[in-house]
């Protein structure tokens, strides 16, 4: 699928020559090369409005907010709308999601052609919880830790499911790092409390943003954008080892899209990553595996790579079936060290391998970017 690329330098068609209102900023979300999501939003001493539109998955979704502002610089109301691309309704959603702050308890109403359904929270200065790529108003938050108050925990409420939490938490030098949301981004502001930069490397969500100037066309943006479908589409590696060997690796194969790799933005430096996308990357094996001095019994287990300055480890544990970034040690089976050697050309797509050399030897091999790692293995039946 060609990628529907945005920017804000060389994307003079898809502003309006008359902007639609006097926004005062964008973000551009990308993943490297690629946008999958635009915000723009103004804010006043009284007020927010923004809107933002986003393309990853199977549709493209836009979504309009207003906040409105007490004295003390919090929410007292808010409103939440999600439409289709050109601007339609989804079916069976609702047309508007309103909150409203007191000083003890958040309402939240979500409206309907034939009815309104209404739930109320007690909470102490309550938030407002945004969908993803909806980043503006944490302009607030940083308004609130300005001002001398605890803006890290934050009783807050979004459009769907029960009272949760928000906040900003110091990240290190002018960074805080988002609490309470579906990704914790790293976030920068200046000393205006302006949002200047949205950071999800360190997150599964790997986007970037930074802050730019308003009056784009939301909604002509939105019609032009196509759904980025599944990212990171899910592969099967298999290899064959003798009568009844059978080792396998499901994984996702997320794209480089310009990015660094190995120790850069995809996979840092003495972080445990995932090996692949989205759900955990599984092995199977029917043979006992010997890695080094590592021995992996027949059956299920997760694998994940930890990356460091020292050398590259395989972890193999014995934790299945969870979301890839659902990580315990304790249940880690062993490490063992991998080979690093350079790919022969530029891998896009992460890819692994498992490679069958004769009926009891084999090597994992991961390949993405401009590198390879590997590690080999003998495979043995289980004695009866």
């Amino acid at each position: 699928m060609r990628l529907f690329v945005a920017t804000l330098a060389a994307g003079t068609a898809l502003i309006s020559a008359t902007s639609v209102s006097a926004q005062s900023a964008s973000l551009v979300y990308r993943l490297g090369k690629d946008t999958v999501a635009i915000e723009q939003f103004t804010r006043t001493a009284t007020g927010m409005t923004g809107e933002m539109v986003q393309r990853s998955g199977a549709a493209v979704a836009r979504y309009q907010y207003t906040i409105t502002l007490s004295k003390n610089g919090r929410p007292s109301s808010a409103s939440i709308k999600r439409l289709n691309a050109d601007g339609s309704l989804p079916p069976n959603a609702p047309s508007d999601t309103r909150f409203t702050v007191t000083a003890d308890s958040i309402v939240r109403e979500a409206v309907f052609a034939d009815s309104t359904q209404r739930r109320a929270f007690a909470a102490k200065q309550a938030m407002i919880n945004f969908p993803t790529f909806i980043y503006g108003p944490t302009e607030l938050l940083a308004g609130i830790a300005k001002s001398g108050g605890a803006a890290d925990s934050l009783p807050a409420l979004g459009a769907v499911g029960n009272l949760g939490v928000t906040g900003i938490s110091p990240a290190g030098g002018d960074s805080v790092r988002m609490r309470g949301g579906a990704y914790a981004m790293i976030l920068r502001f200046d000393a205006t409390n302006k949002l200047q930069r949205v950071d999800g490397s360190y997150t599964t969500n790997k986007s970037i943003a930074t802050r730019g100037a308003g009056g784009l066309d939301i909604a002509a943006i939105a019609k032009s954008m196509k759904p980025t479908g599944t990212l990171s589409l899910r592969e099967t590696a298999r290899g064959a080892f003798g009568q009844g060997g059978i080792v396998l690796i499901d994984y996702g194969r997320p794209s480089v899209r310009d990015r660094t790799v190995w120790g850069g933005a995809l996979v840092p430096f003495d972080t445990v990553w995932r090996t692949g996308a989205n759900d955990a990357t599984h092995l199977f094996t029917s043979r006992t595996l010997t890695m080094g001095d590592l021995v992996v019994p027949p059956g299920a287990y997760t694998l994940f790579v930890q990356h460091t300055r020292a050398g590259t480890l395989l972890i193999v544990n014995k934790q299945v079936g969870q979301w890839g970034t659902i990580y315990s040690a304790t249940n880690d089976l062993g490490r063992v060290p991998m080979q690093m050697t350079a790919t022969p050309s530029h891998v896009e797509e992460f890819t692994i391998v498992v490679r069958s050399m004769g009926p009891t030897r084999g090597a994992i091999e991961m390949s993405w970017g401009p590198s390879m790692v590997s590690v080999p293995f003998t495979a043995t039946a289980v004695r009866p």
